[in-house]
């Protein structure tokens, strides 16, 4: 699964995040990582991501750093902008900032990942979306984990 998201990512022009993702994300995948603290089959997956551009839509981080850059005004526009510019697209991840792009109908891809495995809290990803979004299926992979990652596009 760390390959194919290190392939995901690779792919992408950028990765947008919101405030909370942004944070999590550098704490686990800034380096340098102490000794030891990851095994070696998760590196390619943390070269990925460290190298990659990433836009952080915060109001109230001053400053970012790990090839970061901060996103400020109205979303929509921000994201149309980078969505204009050439290239492959953006990778979005996190739970808030997808359901505000989802709003404002800004995603054009979305990727499903279902682990095996049940928990009974956490927050419920497109919770209070004010209207449906219909999905067809483009694609579906299958890890030996049995986590599924399945590539829905928004129907128009």
């Amino acid at each position: 699964m760390h390959h194919h998201a290190a392939e995901s990512i690779g792919q992408a022009d950028a990765l947008l995040f919101g405030r909370v993702t942004y944070e999590m994300m550098e704490e686990a995948w800034r380096p340098p990582a102490p000794a030891g603290a990851r095994p070696e089959w998760m590196e390619p997956f943390a070269r990925t991501i460290n190298a990659a551009k990433k836009y952080v839509v915060s109001s109230t981080l001053e400053q970012v750093g790990w090839n970061s850059e901060l996103l400020r005004g109205d979303l929509g526009e921000a994201v149309q902008q980078l969505k204009q510019e050439p290239g492959q697209g953006l990778f979005v991840g996190g739970v808030q900032l997808p359901m505000a792009l989802a709003e404002l109908g800004l995603i054009d891809e979305y990727e499903f990942v279902v682990h095996p495995r049940l928990v009974g809290h956490g927050r419920t990803l497109f919770a209070g979306l004010s209207q449906r979004v219909d999905l067809e299926l483009v694609n579906r992979l299958e890890f030996g984990s049995g986590a599924v990652a399945m590539q829905y596009e928004p129907r128009r």
